[in-house]
């Protein structure tokens, strides 16, 4: 048999001996895999509360094998309290930091013994980013089983763990406020993480619709709390001033959509006496249970309706 000057050579057995070893090996193979499932289902299967068996080995040589207890899960510890927070995150295609916030609040709250669920408010209409709906949205699908809101930007992460994050039950809690935020300073600021009862926010009549592209609703919103006669809480005896947070926003890279079209530059310093909960349109698209780094989380796709009579400014000329 001639081989070639460019491939090493090898053995080769006669046809008979090459047969007889590839079925004795593949025979081997079989029964040590059986052998290894046999040993794993009788090392998996052993009930603790059977009775054990009569060993006459000395107490030294007893296996030291026992069952490991598992942690009792966060809704059924008291410890943790009665409340159970909505951590609501408007989002649209800010994969890299939402790959870093999931995580990182989820462990972030853990250890605080918040309950809480995140849900990630995903715009995938082709009208312009729209941060106070996606946030109604949050508050109309966050369930039964939440009692409170985190208005919460993605891009934006708690370092102080003395930060509180409960239930504000005297009234909304700012707590990213303007001496603590490394960028936005100015006292009627309300905006990157505010926590609000439901009943509270429906007070409100949550956020308005009208404010399409970057900025302003949360402005907006100060003045709805000021109209609904809440009294607004911040953060007192946090020594960490502007480095309090980590804000992961690059403007170089990311830049926002700050453009004001036609009537919007007059529109965006007014009060939205009617609009909110009561006048928002929007259809789910998917719903999706994901886990990022261990940690859980609901995406929300939504899209929403704009009506161009209203609010033109929705797409951009």
């Amino acid at each position: 048999m001639m081989y070639s000057s460019r491939r090493k050579p090898v053995l080769y057995f006669k046809e008979e001996r090459r047969r007889c070893t590839v079925y004795k090996l593949f025979g081997l193979c079989m029964l040590l895999l059986l052998a290894s499932l046999l040993w794993l289902q009788l090392s998996c299967s052993a009930d603790p509360s059977s009775p054990p068996q009569h060993d006459t080995r000395a107490p030294q040589e007893q296996p030291a094998l026992r069952p490991c207890p598992a942690a009792p899960p966060a809704e059924e510890d008291p410890s943790w309290g009665p409340h159970k927070m909505a951590l609501v995150v408007p989002f649209r295609e800010r994969f890299e930091e939402l790959l870093v916030f999931v995580p990182f609040l989820h462990a972030f709250l853990n250890k605080k013994k918040i309950r809480h669920k995140i849900l990630v408010i995903n715009q995938v209409d082709h009208y312009r980013f729209n941060r106070a709906s996606l946030i109604n949205v949050g508050y109309l699908e966050s369930g039964n089983d939440t009692d409170y809101l985190a208005m919460h930007d993605v891009d934006l992460l708690p370092l102080n763990e003395a930060l509180d994050y409960g239930f504000p039950e005297d009234g909304p809690f700012h707590v990213a406020s303007p001496e603590l935020h490394p960028l936005y300073h100015y006292k009627t600021y309300v905006g990157g993480i505010l926590l609000l009862t439901k009943k509270h926010y429906r007070m409100c009549n949550g956020m308005s619709n009208r404010f399409w592209g970057w900025g302003r609703e949360d402005d907006e919103f100060y003045r709805r709390l000021r109209k609904a006669e809440l009294q607004l809480y911040r953060p007192s005896g946090i020594t960490t001033g502007s480095k309090t947070f980590l804000h992961l926003h690059d403007p170089a890279w990311r830049k926002r959509d700050q453009k004001r079209v036609a009537s919007q530059k007059q529109e965006q310093f007014k009060v939205d006496l009617e609009g909110g909960l009561t006048n928002l349109r929007y259809a789910v698209e998917s719903r999706q249970e994901l886990t990022i780094g261990g940690a859980p989380c609901t995406v929300i796709s939504t899209k929403l309706e704009c009506d161009q009579s209203q609010t033109p400014w929705c797409l951009l000329g």
